[in-house]
């Protein structure tokens, strides 16, 4: 079954662009995550840690 995917594959012309998109795309997210991360304040994460803790009844938080 694999080498009838990887045949077909290399039939296509600029197929090998594909791969190295994903990569940028996957690299650049995961550092502007990480970058997000590390510049976001503290008290901005401790209110959304806590928003789940903070409900008095849980029934409210089911949509």
């Amino acid at each position: 079954m694999l080498k009838f995917v990887k045949g077909h594959m290399e039939s296509i012309e600029g197929i090998e662009i594909y791969p190295m998109i994903s990569l940028l795309i996957f690299f650049f997210f995961f550092v502007a995550l990480f970058w997000w991360v590390a510049t976001a304040k503290k008290d901005h994460i401790n209110f959304i840690s806590n928003l789940p803790l903070d409900q008095e009844n849980p029934k409210d938080n089911i949509q």
